[in-house]
Formats: C-alpha cells, sequence, structure tokens
C-alpha cells in the first residue's frame, strides 16, 4: 500500500486547529500511548492497554496491513486513526476499515477527527480501495455528529462473539 509522509486537510474554518496529518514516528510512542489509552478508556477499558507496544511495532512492519497516521498541532499529537484493508468476497477492490479514530479532549470540535477521516479517505482512494467503513458505540453523539456529516449511515448493525 502507498502511504504518503504527510498529508494536508483541507482549508480548515476558523473553528478548526488545522493540524498536520502524518505517519507515526518512532519518537511519537509515548504520545501515540497517552492518545491510545484515552480511547480505550473512553471506550470503558481504561489502564495500560495490553498488546500496546505490539501495536506500535506492526505501524512500521512494512509485511503488516495496519496503518496509523497522527494529527499534530503546534507540535503536541491530538489525535490518531488506525486502519487496515481487507478483500472483499463481492468486488476485486479492497475494503478500508477504520478501526480506531481519537481526538485528545482538548482538541474535539476543531477538524482534527475530520481531517484524519480526510487522510484515511485520500489513502484509500490512492490505494484503490472500494470504500471506506467504520463503525462507533451508539451512544457516541458527539462522534456520530461529524460521522453524519463525512459518510452515511449504511444500516447495518454490528454483531460480535467473543471467544
Amino acid at each position: 500500500m502507498t502511504l504518503p509522509q504527510t498529508l494536508s486537510p483541507q482549508t480548515p474554518s476558523p473553528q478548526t486547529c488545522a493540524p498536520l496529518i502524518r505517519l507515526p514516528q518512532p519518537r511519537d510512542f509515548q504520545p501515540w500511548l497517552k492518545l491510545w489509552e484515552g480511547y480505550n478508556t473512553f471506550y470503558g477499558r481504561p489502564g495500560a492497554v495490553p498488546g500496546a507496544d505490539r501495536t506500535w511495532a506492526r505501524f512500521f512492519d512494512g509485511r503488516e496491513e495496519i496503518h496509523c497516521f497522527v494529527a499534530e498541532h503546534d507540535g503536541v499529537l491530538v489525535g490518531l486513526v488506525h486502519f487496515l484493508y481487507h478483500a472483499h468476497t463481492r468486488l476485486p477492490a479492497p475494503n478500508c476499515y477504520l478501526q480506531d479514530l481519537f481526538t485528545a479532549e482538548a482538541a474535539r470540535g476543531l477538524g482534527v477527527g475530520r481531517a484524519l477521516i480526510a487522510a484515511v479517505h485520500a489513502h484509500a482512494r490512492a490505494n484503490q480501495a472500494f470504500q471506506v467503513y467504520w463503525h462507533t458505540h451508539e451512544s457516541n453523539a458527539t462522534a456520530r455528529r461529524l460521522y453524519d456529516g463525512v459518510a452515511e449511515r449504511s444500516g447495518f448493525i454490528v454483531y460480535r462473539q467473543l471467544l
């Protein structure tokens, strides 16, 4: 998969912080980890994140299909997005699954999430994916307002069975 080093968000409105969207660098581990722990805490999984070191290493392993962009503003990481590609049973083009998206609380509502989603869309287009899709918890009203503005709801309900 082609991965650009940085992406510029669309022209920001006065209410945005115009983050730099870029690939993570090894020096970003601690700020990324703080955001990753924030994401997990938000979804009710507080504390140390099992396998965080392994997840981080996967972003730098060219054989892995999981990718990451980070959002930086004034030299501080304020957001992250993790995504991956997988085969589609009906189409020759892959699907892009936006697995995790998180913005630091202080940066919410400033365009960071929108810029990260746009970066994933650009990456997916460049890699000829069929679509980008994701899900969120029904109680996440803030994220749903953003998502309703950048994508269409598919109507599908997610089921899972933990093993």
